[in-house]
């Protein structure tokens, strides 16, 4: 039936409820507070909470063994020593935790701390992962037979010493023996890889970028302590910030500054948390939006 034979009460009626309906969608579509660029790319509009404290739904799995399956449960959710859930990751099995999405232009806030619990090959190494940024392409890209745990990205590296060093991995795209490498500006030294802010600003492809106190002394030894460490004590919360503007990147780790990048070739990706032969917990994993 047409409009003719409704009155004008009955045809208010129905369009307020299609502009409550219409409202309803738009709140739907933006309710993660995201804008989505043409090339799929989530830039956050308001916080993201990857971690909703139920379940791991904003990510999947790759573990080299045993593909996107987890029969070892490397990465669970538990109640953690306070009571409150916390993303457990066991270390067992090299792998990664990643986004089902891409994202740019954000600020990384991660809660972590270490377990006590370690895997050979590092079981008496000092404890090691790291948060990959900007990941691209197919899962397992850092070697060319797509069977590494990590992808091609920029990482924040949780290592205890090393905690805030940038490490640049390299990856490749199927059917192509080219290695597709991240390119970063740091300012450093002459002849130094350690970022120092009175440094001349050099462009690196790959390797180990140190945060600017890592300790001449380092070994890789568990419960390694450097004499200017920022990161707390086995046990004690951390907290990681990385600030990704386009190809630059600065990290922070409990409120200090230990780490800047810019210009770099790689501006978006998903993020990737690694299990690497160290327990550790996250119970906070949020992406905040970039003032401007």
């Amino acid at each position: 039936m047409g409009l003719i034979g409704i009155d004008r009460r009955h045809i208010r009626t129905i369009l307020v409820v299609i502009c409550f309906l219409v409202l309803v969608a738009c709140s739907n579509d933006s309710h993660e507070g995201v804008t989505d660029s043409p090339d799929g790319v989530t830039i956050p509009d308001e916080t993201i909470s990857l971690f909703n404290g139920k379940d791991l739904s904003s990510f999947y799995i790759w573990l080299p063994k045993y593909g996107h399956e987890d029969p070892d449960k490397v990465f669970t959710i538990v109640d953690d020593l306070d009571g409150e859930p916390a993303i457990r990751i066991s270390g067992q099995h090299y792998g990664g935790l990643i986004t089902r999405k891409e994202y740019s232009n954000y600020k990384l806030v991660a809660e972590f701390r270490w377990g006590s619990q370690t895997w050979e090959p590092r079981k008496d190494r000092a404890r090691d992962a790291g948060i990959l940024l900007h990941c691209k392409g197919e899962d397992g890209n850092a070697k060319n037979d797509f069977t590494s745990p990590w992808l091609r990205s920029v990482e924040y590296q949780i290592i205890e010493g090393g905690t805030g060093d940038i490490i640049l991995v390299n990856g490749f795209d199927r059917g192509f023996e080219e290695i597709i490498s991240p390119k970063l500006t740091v300012p450093v030294l002459e002849g130094q890889r350690v970022w120092n802010p009175e440094g001349a600003p050099t462009e690196f492809q790959k390797g180990r970028l140190d945060w600017q106190y890592r300790d001449a002394s380092w070994k890789d030894v568990v419960d390694f302590r450097g004499a200017k460490d920022i990161e707390k004590p086995v046990g004690e919360w951390n907290t990681i910030e990385a600030v990704c503007v386009g190809g630059d990147v600065t990290y922070f780790l409990n409120g200090a500054k230990v780490n800047e990048g810019k210009n770099g070739s790689f501006t978006s990706g998903k993020l990737l948390f690694q299990s690497e032969g160290a327990e550790l917990f996250f119970r906070r994993i949020e992406l905040q939006p970039i003032e401007r």
